[in-house]
């Protein structure tokens, strides 16, 4: 296989996991409210006042932009078992984000739960991509 169409292939693996990764941190109601309110302090720092919240339509489609991110990280998985050609460590990162941004109102009760299961599955993920950075370089300076 020419290393042209390998790129492309890894590019767009690389897009697949940022999408839904990406996705599933709309996907919750907290990040879309963070958001909105950051957009707020950022107009008002400029002289602009907004009322209300201008990302609040997003709170309408959290769930099936949840489920778009489960779909995504579950082709992203499978193309992880098949090919070997994507970083475990950014399918365990978007894995916990996912986690974490669980939009279901029934797990209202237990969301703090999920946020730190989440977080902590996220975390791990960037550890070891950290530490997998930091053996690469051990390697290439010996």
């Amino acid at each position: 296989m020419p290393d042209n169409t390998k790129n492309i292939r890894e590019k767009s693996v690389g897009v697949i996991g940022s999408v839904s990764g990406t996705a599933s941190i709309l996907g919750s109601w907290q990040i879309c409210h963070s958001l909105c309110m950051g957009l707020i302090a950022l107009l008002g720092l400029v002289g602009i006042t907004v009322t209300g919240m201008p990302f609040l339509f997003l709170t309408t489609i959290a769930v099936p932009l949840w489920i778009i991110a489960v779909i995504l990280l579950g082709i992203t998985a499978l193309l992880y078992i098949k090919k070997k050609c994507i970083s475990k460590n950014l399918i365990i990162l978007n894995s916990g984000i996912i986690l974490a941004g669980t939009p279901f109102s029934q797990i209202d009760n237990y969301r703090a739960v999920f946020w730190i299961i989440g977080g902590a599955i996220a975390l791990s993920g960037v550890a070891l991509m950290i530490k997998d950075k930091i053996i690469k370089k051990k390697c290439d300076m010996c």
